[in-house]
């Protein structure tokens, strides 16, 4: 019993890290396509974008039900303390992402009285994208807490980190957003995509560099962690390897290498997650309540890893499926409908 009260808040922690890890590299580069909407002259540009996502966005955001529902589930304490005080941004979050939805689907059936859905699906993809960032930077910086639950208003998440981590995230999901049109499309969206991973990739390391000195500072128990010995020693290869894998993407954007700086941008958002995962394991609400403290009972936690370990290799297999059927790249005047 004691093996199963330490180790399974553990695997489930790891699970929920899994499933946003994998829904912020699968649901970024679409909603990121979303972002870029606006800067895409023309119908047959706008449709070539569309297409090159159809057959992917809506099984994308699968890991968020994922992460979500793990969180409820395996950690209530957490969930009841966490949702209160984002209640607003995963409301709006949620909202804008429905109505995404439904202007992609509307955008093509509506022709040629489509522009209210073009603005519906850009307007959409780039609120969501900030609420993630409005939601992720107030976890960081704690939410106020006392005897065990939630002490704070519903605007907690109005602060200047918050909304810097907001912009953040629209950043990389649009620079995700352009390695992918690099990958998946040829023709003048390719270049406009290309002619805008540039500033958009020196607006992604702004961002990374100005959290990334922020936390530490504001947050001293983040400092220690980074800073104190033997800490630093095993910690300085991720901030080297970042800055090798950004110099690699910067290369690729300058010669044109869709793949590889579609891959670099997901290392660097995957690098930018385990700093996350160091800088606040092992808890969930930081720096106060942890996963121990957190957890459902461990025989509710073992009966739902049981389900959650099935489940996941069929969705990973019908996820390998979609991708590796729709491989290739979307010509212009080419579409899945």
């Amino acid at each position: 019993m004691i093996f199963m009260e330490f180790y399974l808040p553990v695997i489930w922690g790891l699970l929920i890290a899994v499933a946003i890890g994998f829904y912020v590299v699968l649901d970024g580069f679409d909603l990121g396509v979303g972002i870029l909407f606006p800067f895409h002259r023309g119908e047959a540009a706008r449709d070539q974008m569309m297409a090159s996502i159809a057959p992917y966005w809506d099984g994308n955001e699968t890991w968020l039900i994922l992460g979500g529902g793990a969180l409820w589930i395996a950690f209530p304490q957490a969930y009841a303390v966490v949702m209160p005080g984002v209640y607003l941004p995963v409301v709006i979050m949620l909202l804008a992402l429905v109505l995404r939805g439904v202007a992609f689907e509307f955008r093509h059936v509506s022709k040629p009285h489509h522009g209210r859905w073009e603005v519906a699906f850009a307007g959409g993809s780039t609120v969501a994208a900030f609420c993630q960032g409005l939601v992720l930077g107030t976890v960081i910086e704690g939410l106020p807490m006392q005897n065990g639950a939630f002490a704070g208003g519903p605007f907690e998440f109005v602060r200047p980190f918050a909304f810097l981590c907001g912009l953040g995230v629209v950043a990389g999901y649009a620079l995700l957003g352009a390695g992918w049109l690099m990958v998946k499309t040829e023709g003048p969206v390719h270049e406009t995509a290309r002619h805008l991973a540039r500033p958009l990739f020196g607006a992604l390391i702004a961002f990374i560099a100005v959290v990334s000195l922020w936390t530490p500072l504001a947050m001293p128990w983040i400092g220690a962690r980074w800073f104190s010995v033997p800490m630093i020693w095993y910690l300085w290869p991720v901030p080297l390897l970042t800055l090798l894998i950004a110099w690699i993407a910067l290369r690729g954007i300058e010669r044109d290498k869709g793949l590889r700086t579609f891959v670099c941008v997901l290392a660097l958002f995957l690098l930018c997650f385990a700093g996350l995962g160091i800088s606040t394991f092992p808890y969930l609400v930081p720096p106060t309540l942890d996963v121990w403290q957190a957890a459902a009972s461990p025989d509710s936690q073992m009966f739902m890893l049981i389900g959650a370990v099935a489940m996941l290799p069929i969705i990973l297999a019908y996820t390998a499926f979609v991708y590796w059927t729709f491989r290739g790249k979307v010509l212009p005047g080419q579409s899945y409908h």
